[in-house]
């Protein structure tokens, strides 16, 4: 059964050639360019640098391991066409329509061009027209006239009747403005742009799946996870599955083809039951088969390879429901995956000595497993920007009977830090030259740190209470939840048990990741905001809520101060360890929402200290960042792996290189996965 919208069916095929050879042209370039030192940087456009990452000790990998990694990495590749319809239902024709006009057109000097080729960039980097940080949509700088003469050129058969509705998407400011909307008090379905539902309300939404649920279960499935709800023919609220045969059967096939080669170089027997169950998921949709393929997974620590394939966090569904299709690749970084280790080991010490309600803390934490590691492909919403630490599964009753998985992909930390230094950041807002070596002392240390202690121990501590849904928090629970990890890491950061455990070699070594926070949650990420806008994001809600929250309870004793000099604001402590109390405090008050489901409380919490923004200080941090030319945000371009094949069709090696730029990738992938769109 084919589930190609009659718009896609055979739109690339006239653009096969042109796009082939557009691809390898800058390739080539590119691979000239390149010299003996890795250059991190690949391109630079609007608010995006896009850099390299490197993978280091594939070399040093058995063949069957590289095998295993090669058919996962191409798994990876051909989920790219799910995630850009979710984001947007006229994304797809949309992306065909753009890049046809981007490698055919002969006007390649003009300002409407120049406009077109940031926009291009810009739609790639989000999967899609909207912005994906902001969610809002990009709003084109050249005109629609142009567009429309470049594509009356394209050759015959290349457009479609879709055109009016592609047209508005790019042009009409008042047709899907925003992905997600997060706005209190309004019809968070009917606002949204995304494609996770269709012809429904919030109200009808949650009215279906609330009939679902059964409080008395202990074991609930992750309600809407891989469906679109729809109304059907005869106006009754329904789920389109995404599985085979169901919603995304073409490119779910390219899936599970590449899953089954991959299960053939296995490392072992869990390994292998664990593709097995992913596979037999993807065929039948059914969630129960995900929660044993999570338990599977989650259990699974001893295979070096590993890799998230399928639909997963809910940060682009309004209500938190409703995965994103994302995948990343890796194997385990042996050596530096010592400290991840020590800390899962004393994951019940961590617990039995959080500063919550002993009520809401796990009396047994079981399988909290850890791992840094080095990350391979990077594909869906994790591709082109990627998460730094992931912990996973996401459901709680499986967190607390089965234990979690926790990573830290420090080749990508590594990618970063390497291509920030010198960028005179930490000289125009860090408040004086002593707290400026404190950065550069122990900042990547305690960075990576606190991402381990978020990832491995933050997500996977405390507990519901019996029979709370663990959708209460709705709109707000990914704000809260990503607050309640990222104070468990704060607070903790601070304690003498890191360095009584050998991972800090100076008790005072985590102020550099106090100052970093409190500094980027209270002025610094402003930066990725838009004149006038508030906050939407919720890793970016999360950030300023807790260091609103601080500043605003520690003011009595000056905890925090924001200090004018020279006619700038500087963020200045003077209590770090008083700030950790405040820190425990507030961990204490957002554990308790958590656990029971208080819902008028968090949205209470989020509404006051996450979403409004001071718009002085906002201006201030815009014409002040706007001289240092930082682009506030970062993603990557992947490497590529080559597999050599014997005449039986069997891989004799895997080789990786890092020569391909930006757009040549873009082009390939849809050239070479485009799962629905040929």
């Amino acid at each position: 059964m084919s589930n190609k919208p009659p718009y896609l069916i055979n739109y690339m095929s006239t653009f096969k050639s042109a796009l082939s050879a557009l691809a390898l042209t800058l390739t080539a370039s590119a691979a000239m360019a390149q010299t003996q030192d890795f250059d991190y940087t690949v391109d630079r456009f609007a608010d995006i640098e896009v850099l390299r990452y490197q993978v280091p000790d594939f070399d040093k990998l058995s063949l069957d391991q590289k095998r295993l990694v090669y058919y996962l990495t191409e798994a990876a590749l051909w989920g790219r066409d799910i995630l850009w319809d979710q984001n947007y239902k006229y994304n797809l024709p949309l992306r065909q329509m753009i890049e046809a006009v981007y490698v055919s057109t002969d006007d390649r000097t003009s300002d409407d061009f120049k406009a077109f080729d940031k926009y291009i960039r810009q739609v790639e980097f989000a999967n899609g027209i909207h912005h994906h940080y902001s969610m809002d949509k990009f709003t084109p700088g050249f005109s629609r006239e142009w567009l429309e003469a470049q594509v009356a050129k394209l050759p015959a058969g290349a457009w479609t009747p879709v055109q009016a509705e592609v047209m508005a998407a790019i042009f009409d400011p008042a047709v899907a403005p925003k992905r997600v909307n997060q706005a209190e008090g309004q019809d968070l379905i009917l606002t949204s742009a995304n494609n996770l539902y269709d012809g429904v309300t919030q109200a009808e939404v949650e009215t279906y799946y609330n009939a679902l649920k059964n409080p008395d279960d202990a074991t609930p499935v992750s309600y809407g996870l891989n469906s679109k709800v729809v109304k059907n023919a005869d106006g009754k609220v329904v789920e389109q599955v995404y599985k085979l045969g169901g919603l995304y059967s073409d490119a779910i096939a390219h899936i599970v083809d590449n899953l089954t080669k991959a299960m053939a170089y296995a490392e072992n027997d869990a390994q292998r039951a664990v593709i097995a169950r992913l596979i037999n998921y993807y065929t039948t949709g059914d969630l129960a088969t995900f929660d044993d393929y999570s338990i599977r997974w989650a259990e699974d620590t001893d295979s070096q390879v590993d890799f998230i394939n399928g639909f997963i966090e809910s940060y682009g569904d309004p209500l938190g429901m409703t995965g994103s299709w994302e995948s990343i690749v890796n194997f385990k970084n042996i050596p530096a995956s010592a400290r991840t280790e020590t800390l899962s080991t004393n994951a019940q010490w961590f617990e039995n000595n959080s500063p919550v309600d002993p009520r809401f803390r796990k009396e047994q934490v079981k399988g909290v497993s850890a791992k840094v590691i080095t990350a391979a492909i990077l594909a869906g919403d994790s591709y082109p920007a990627t998460p730094i630490g992931i912990n996973l599964p996401n459901s709680n009753w499986i967190r607390a009977q089965h234990g979690s998985k926790s990573v830290t992909l420090e080749n990508i930390t590594q990618a970063y830090d390497e291509a920030s230094h010198g960028n005179g950041f930490n000289e125009e807002f860090v408040i004086d030259e002593p707290t400026r070596q404190l950065l550069d002392r122990y900042l990547f240390l305690t960075d990576n740190l606190h991402t381990d202690l978020h990832e491995c121990l933050g997500h996977g501590s405390g507990r519901l209470l019996p029979g709370v849904d663990p959708d209460a928090l709705k709109a707000h629970g990914s704000t809260l939840e990503e607050a309640r990890a990222d104070l468990f890491a704060l607070y903790y950061l601070a304690d003498p048990k890191l360095v009584e455990l050998g991972l800090l070699d100076n008790p005072d070594a985590y102020q550099a990741e106090y100052y970093k926070y409190i500094l980027n949650g209270l002025m610094t990420q402003l930066m990725r905001i838009e004149p006038g806008k508030d906050i939407e994001e919720a890793h970016m809600r999360n950030r300023q809520l807790i260091a609103a929250w601080a500043y605003e309870h520690g003011k009595k004793d000056k905890v925090i101060e924001l200090v004018r000099r020279g006619g700038k604001t500087y963020v200045k402590i003077n209590d770090y360890r008083k700030l950790r109390d405040l820190f425990g405090q507030l961990l204490g008050e957002i554990q308790r929402i958590k656990s029971e489901g208080d819902y008028a409380a968090g949205a209470a919490l989020v509404e006051k200290y996450a979403v409004k923004v001071n718009r002085k200080l906002h201006d201030e941090v815009l014409r002040r960042y706007a001289k240092l030319d930082i682009a506030p945000y970062k993603g990557f371009v992947n490497p590529v792996y080559t597999a050599t094949f014997d005449d039986n069709g069997n891989i004799t090696d895997v080789t990786v290189t890092y020569t391909e730029d930006y757009m040549p990738q873009m082009l390939r992938y849809s050239r070479d996965y485009s799962g629905l769109t040929k």
